[in-house]
C-alpha cells in the first residue's frame, strides 16, 4: 500500500473514532425517575398490636427526605409531647420516629404522613403513608367521613383539621377550647373531603377547624370552625358535611389609650355596633365630644374639646351585655391637624360626593361652598354629616358624561378644635356615559324569602347588593365592566345582613348559595341570568 492511500485510510479511521467519541460524549442522563420510593422494612411492623416500643423505624429502597412535616404529618390521637421525626433537612434511607409521650392503653394510633415523604432526587412522593399500631390487642377499624364546605366562600381553605371528641362522663361543649381531640385528620391541600379512620365505637362530637396556630384546640380569635349540632354515634353509614365559618368574636374593649391631644383610642374585638362610651370625669364649660370609627381597624376614637386639666380620665363602656370602667392616663401631646380628602372622584349617577376629615367636623358654612358643572353652571346640592365616618355627604342631581368642580373657600369647614381650612380648596368629579356601563337582571327561583342578592369581585368583596322579600326580577344597573360572582343569602332572621354561626349556641351560619358561573358584564350591554336554587 503506498503512503498516500495509507494516510487517507488513517484519516477516515480517525474521523470515525472522533465521531463515535463525540456521540458517546452527548450525555442525556437517561430517563427521568418517576417512580416513588418503596418501603423495604418497618420495625415494628405496621398494624402491630400490644405496642410497647418507644421508637419506630421505616426503611426505603432509596434516599428519601421529609418535606413540610409540620403541616403534612397528622398523628391521631394527638400526642401531648410531639415525637421526634428524622431525617429533617437531610436525606436518608430510614425514617425514625422517637416517641416521648406516654401512650394511652387500648388505643389505636395512626401516623399519616400526607405528601411529606419524597425521594431525594426527583421528589416523587410516597403519598399518604400511614403507620398504625395499637397499645391493645386489636386495631380499631371503624371510620367516618364527609365533605368540607365554606359558609361564605365558594371553596373552602386547604389544610382543614377534622376532629372527634369522645363523649364520656366528663364531656362538655367547652372541651374543644381546652383539650385535644380523641381523633384527628386533615384535608391537606388536595381535597375537600375528609375521612377519619381506625376509630373505636362510641358517641362523639364532630368538628372541623382551620387551625390558625396548629394547637388542635379551638381559638375563637384565630380559627374558623364547623360543627355537627347533634352528637354522632360510630359505627355509622352516614357521611357528614361540615360548613366552616368565622365566629363573631366575644365583645371586649382592649385597654384604651391616648393617641393624640384630646383623642382617646378604644380598640375592641367583636361587634361594636351598640357600643356606648361615656366620660365620668369633671369637664369644663362648653365641653364637646365626638366618636369616630377608624376606617382600617377595629378602633373607635373619643375626641373632646376643650382640654381637660387632669392626670387621667374615667370612662365607662357598654355594649349589649358587656360593661366595664377604665382609666386613661393623660400626657401632653400635639392635636391632630385638619386634612381633607374625597372618597371618590369618578361617580355613578346614583353615587354621592363624600368629603372626609382627619378631625371631627363641628360646623359647615354652605355660603362658602359652590358646585359647578362643566358648563360653569351652578348645581344645587344637599348635605348631611356622617358623624361616625366623619364625612360630609354632598348629594346632587348628576348627568351622564359630565364634569363637576367643587370649591371651598377659606373657613368653609370648622373642626372640633376650631381649626378651619385656611386655603381655597378645589375638587373635581366626573361621570361616565351610560353606555360605559353594563346592566344585569337576575331571575331567582326556589328561594325562601327574604334574601340578599350580592355581586362580589374576585376577592370576595361585595360590590353591590339588593334586598328582596318576594319573587321578583332583581336588576343591577350601571355596573363597571368585568367579572362578578353572584350569590344569594337566605336572611333567616330578617335583619338585612348575613349572620355567621355560633358554636356554643349551636347556631349555624345563614345559608349562602353561589351562581355556578361568573357573570361577564360588558359595557352598553344588558344581560339576563336565571338562578334556580336547590
Amino acid at each position: 500500500m503506498n503512503k498516500s492511500v495509507s494516510n487517507i485510510i488513517s484519516g477516515i479511521a480517525i474521523c470515525i473514532i472522533l465521531s463515535t467519541c463525540a456521540n458517546r460524549g452527548s450525555i442525556t442522563g437517561g430517563e427521568k425517575d418517576i417512580e416513588p420510593p418503596e418501603i423495604t422494612k418497618e420495625s415494628p411492623e405496621n398494624f402491630s398490636i400490644n405496642f410497647t416500643e418507644d421508637e419506630i423505624r421505616i426503611n426505603f429502597n432509596e434516599y428519601i427526605k421529609i418535606k413540610d412535616v409540620q403541616k403534612q404529618l397528622i398523628i391521631s390521637p394527638p400526642m401531648k409531647t410531639q415525637p421526634e421525626i428524622t431525617p429533617l433537612g437531610g436525606a436518608s434511607k430510614e425514617i425514625r420516629i422517637k416517641i416521648y409521650d406516654t401512650l394511652q392503653p387500648n388505643t389505636t394510633y395512626a401516623f399519616n404522613f400526607g405528601q411529606s415523604i419524597v425521594d431525594n432526587n426527583e421528589e416523587n412522593p410516597y403519598s399518604f403513608y400511614r403507620y398504625v399500631f395499637s397499645t391493645g390487642d386489636y386495631i380499631d377499624s371503624l371510620s367516618v367521613g364527609g365533605n368540607i364546605l365554606d359558609a361564605e366562600k365558594r371553596e373552602p381553605d386547604d389544610f382543614i383539621s377534622v376532629m372527634l371528641y369522645e363523649v364520656d362522663s366528663t364531656f362538655t361543649d367547652s372541651v374543644i377550647y381546652k383539650e385535644t381531640p380523641k381523633y384527628i385528620t386533615n384535608t391537606l391541600d388536595s381535597t375537600t373531603t375528609y375521612k377519619l379512620e381506625n376509630l373505636k365505637a362510641g358517641k362523639y362530637l364532630l368538628i372541623a377547624l382551620k387551625d390558625g396556630n396548629n394547637s388542635n384546640k379551638y381559638e375563637q380569635k384565630t380559627d374558623r370552625i364547623a360543627f355537627k349540632e347533634e352528637l354522632i354515634t360510630i359505627p355509622t353509614e352516614a357521611s357528614f358535611d361540615l360548613k366552616l365559618f368565622k365566629e363573631e368574636a366575644d365583645f371586649k374593649v382592649i385597654r384604651p389609650k391616648q393617641v393624640a391631644g384630646n383623642k382617646i383610642a378604644f380598640a375592641y374585638e367583636g361587634n361594636a355596633e351598640k357600643l356606648k362610651i361615656n366620660l365620668h370625669s369633671e369637664t369644663p364649660d362648653g365641653f364637646l365630644k365626638r366618636v369616630t370609627k377608624d376606617t382600617q381597624a377595629d378602633t373607635l376614637y373619643y375626641w373632646y374639646a376643650p382640654k381637660i386639666e387632669a392626670d387621667s380620665l374615667l370612662f365607662s363602656v357598654k355594649n349589649k351585655t358587656y360593661q366595664d370602667s377604665m382609666y386613661v392616663n393623660l400626657r401632653d401631646m400635639e392635636k391632630d391637624t385638619l386634612t381633607l380628602r374625597t372618597v371618590r372622584s369618578n361617580l355613578k349617577l346614583d353615587e354621592v360626593v363624600e368629603l372626609e376629615g382627619s378631625v371631627p367636623f363641628k360646623a359647615i358654612d354652605l355660603e362658602k361652598i359652590s358646585l359647578m358643572d362643566k358648563d360653569s353652571l351652578k348645581v344645587d346640592f344637599k348635605t348631611r354629616l356622617d358623624s361616625m365616618q366623619n364625612r360630609y355627604v354632598f348629594d346632587f342631581e348628576k348627568k351622564e358624561d359630565d364634569n363637576y368642580r367643587m370649591e371651598l373657600l377659606p373657613g368653609a369647614l370648622t373642626d372640633l378644635f376650631e381649626n378651619t381650612n385656611k386655603d381655597t380648596l378645589q375638587y373635581s368629579f366626573r361621570t361616565k356615559k351610560n353606555s360605559d356601563f353594563g346592566n344585569a337582571r337576575v331571575n331567582i327561583y326556589n328561594a325562601e324569602y327574604p334574601i340578599i342578592i350580592q355581586l362580589t369581585n374576585s376577592k370576595g368583596d361585595v360590590v353591590v347588593e339588593k334586598y328582596s322579600e318576594k319573587p321578583e326580577p332583581v336588576d343591577f344597573e350601571s355596573l363597571n365592566p368585568g367579572k362578578f360572582n353572584l350569590r344569594v343569602i337566605f336572611d333567616t332572621n330578617k335583619n338585612g345582613k348575613w349572620d355567621t354561626g355560633n358554636y356554643l349556641k349551636k347556631i349555624q351560619p345563614e345559608r349562602i348559595s353561589y351562581y355556578p358561573e361568573e357573570l361577564d358584564i360588558r359595557s352598553n350591554w344588558d344581560e339576563i341570568y336565571t338562578f334556580t336554587l336547590k
